[in-house]
Order: structure tokens, then sequence, then C-alpha cells
């Protein structure tokens, strides 16, 4: 059909969340379709993580990513334009076909996944749809649990909490709107914990929005989410807690740094396991170097049925 076909593909350059440059695509459909991405970015990156196309140089310090727009403006727009824009695994297999490289270096993922996302969203806008209904199809119609992050640690604040981020997960909500007023609640009432218990400063914020008290283990941070969630008037029930704990930012020499303690991967397990006892933890990500996947598949085995083990630099993107 005509109006699912491409007419128009731009990229800019936009800054992020962390006041870095990013790269933004628009796509264009004959059918007045239009869709717009944006490139995220993260703090801690896998080892095997698609590169991120940066220019260099003194510019942004080094985080221009001008070549990257250049990319889509020169390169990916004139093989786009008159593709049905529905075709998405098409389209992606064409952008990394273009790449050519493994790792995304050529035309750099964040280039590639702007596009990408700018496609969906314009063959979506095309056909009148949400993107959740366009992607998901008639029957998509349950909308994912939120999972706040309102404690940062590790590479995303400057305190001396190890794990990365320490996550409230409202699953007795009924519907999103519902799970987003009780985790607002419950932030509000962690920001009133650390202030009494740390002072004003406590209530600073790290690089992804939690705050980045002056903690120094992880139980501190999981007994401030647990007086917080009690103290805004919800039980383990409707509000646990999950983990990303980017194993690998505090792995040196075949030993994890944890709460002032050098720890084997043996010890790191029993640890996590000590932790899931002790407080309602449904999902830890990350919990040990991205390249062990022995303590994984044993974490995994472990707690089946109970704690999500999830993967981001295991896996990378």
């Amino acid at each position: 059909m005509q109006e699912f076909l491409i007419s128009d593909v731009h990229a800019r350059m936009v800054l992020d969340s962390r006041g870095r440059p990013t790269v933004e695509v628009e796509v264009k459909t004959q059918g007045n379709g239009f869709g717009r991405a944006i490139a995220p970015a993260g703090a801690s990156k896998g080892r095997h993580e698609a590169l991120e196309l940066r220019d260099g140089g003194r510019e942004f310090r080094g985080y221009g990513v001008r070549k990257a727009v250049e990319n889509v403006n020169k390169l990916v727009r004139p093989k786009l334009i008159g593709l049905d824009s529905r075709n998405q695994k098409e389209i992606d297999y064409l952008l990394c076909k273009l790449d050519g490289t493994s790792n995304k270096s050529r035309l750099g993922a964040n280039a590639i996944v702007a596009t990408s996302l700018a496609v969906a969203k314009a063959a979506a806008s095309t056909a009148r749809l949400p993107l959740y209904r366009y992607l998901g199809g008639p029957s998509a119609y349950l909308m994912p649990v939120p999972m706040l992050n309102i404690i940062n640690g590790g590479v995303h604040a400057g305190n001396e909490l190890a794990f990365q981020e320490f996550m409230i997960v409202p699953v007795g909500a009924d519907k999103f709107s519902e799970a987003l007023r009780i985790a607002v609640e419950v932030y509000y009432e962690l920001k009133d914990v650390l202030k009494k218990k740390y002072g004003a400063l406590a209530v600073n914020v790290g690089d992804e929005g939690g705050f980045a008290p002056p903690m120094k283990t992880s139980r501190e941070a999981l007994d401030a989410l647990m007086k917080a969630i009690t103290g805004a008037g919800y039980s383990e029930s409707e509000v646990v807690l999950a983990l990303d704990i980017a194993a690998s930012q505090i792995y040196k020499d075949g030993k994890y740094y944890v709460d002032g303690v050098k720890l084997n991967a043996e010890e790191l397990l029993e640890y996590y396991l000590q932790l899931f006892s002790e407080y309602p933890i449904k999902s830890i990500e990350d919990p040990f170097m991205e390249e062990d996947y022995e303590y994984f598949k044993l974490l995994t085995a472990k707690v089946r049925g109970k704690v999500l083990v999830v993967g981001d630099d295991l896996y990378t993107t």
C-alpha cells in the first residue's frame, strides 16, 4: 500500500538526559505517517556492546555525533526512501547489512537504533494505531509493570554503594497509572527517610535520577527502601524490590568488590541468596561479570520461579 512507503528520513543531533549528544531520527511516509526516535545511551556498557559512534576531538569532549547523523542523512536515507515501513525485519536487516561490521561501528549503533525505532513509529502512525497495538497486534493489552530506580549506586552515583540500581516494583497495582502513583508516593517517602537519617545532602540525585545517599552497604539501601514502602502505607506483597548489580563494574582480578569486602563468585552467590531471604527481591540484573556464564546458570537454577535473573551486559545490544 502506497501510504506506508517511506518518503523521507532525517537525522539531527540532540542532547540526552545526561546532556550528552545523541542521534534523533525522523521518518515520514506517503500516508502522512510520522515517527521520531532518539538513541538511548547507558553509563555502564558490556564488553561486547554495539558501538555508539562518537566524533572524538574537543567538541562536546569527544561525545559529538555529527558523523552518525551524517551517516543517516547521506547513507541510510537513500536506501530507505520508497521502502514499505511495515517491513521492519527487512529494514533492520538492511541497516545491519549497510553497516557491515560485527559491532555496528561503521554507521554507529546510535544511528541504527534511532532509525529502526523511527520506522516502527512511522508505520504505526500511518496505520493510525498506538505503537504498542501496531507491534503487539489485537491481543496486546497487558501493560508492563514499571521498575523504578530510586537509589543510585555504582557508576551512576558518587557514593560507596557497589550495586548500580536499587529499584521498587509496584506489583500490587491493577493498572499502570496506579503503579506510577504508588511509586511516586514511595519515592517521596524515601526522600523523607533519607533526609531524616543522613541530612539534606542525601537527597541529591545520581546519574539516573534516583537518590545518591552517602551509604556504604547494600543492606543500608534495601532497609531504606523497605522503610519507605511501609511508611507510604504499602506491604511487601504490593511493592517488591529489584536490583541491577552491573557486576562487571565491580569485578577486578577475579574478585567482586562489594560493601567494602572482596568476594569470589561463590561467595557473591551466597550473598545474593542471603539478601533474597531477607528482602522481597524479585529481579536481579547482571549479578556476575558478563562472561561468567557458569554462575549466571547456577544462580538461575537456584532461584528459578522466585527471582528473575536478567542479563544486560551479559547479552548486550
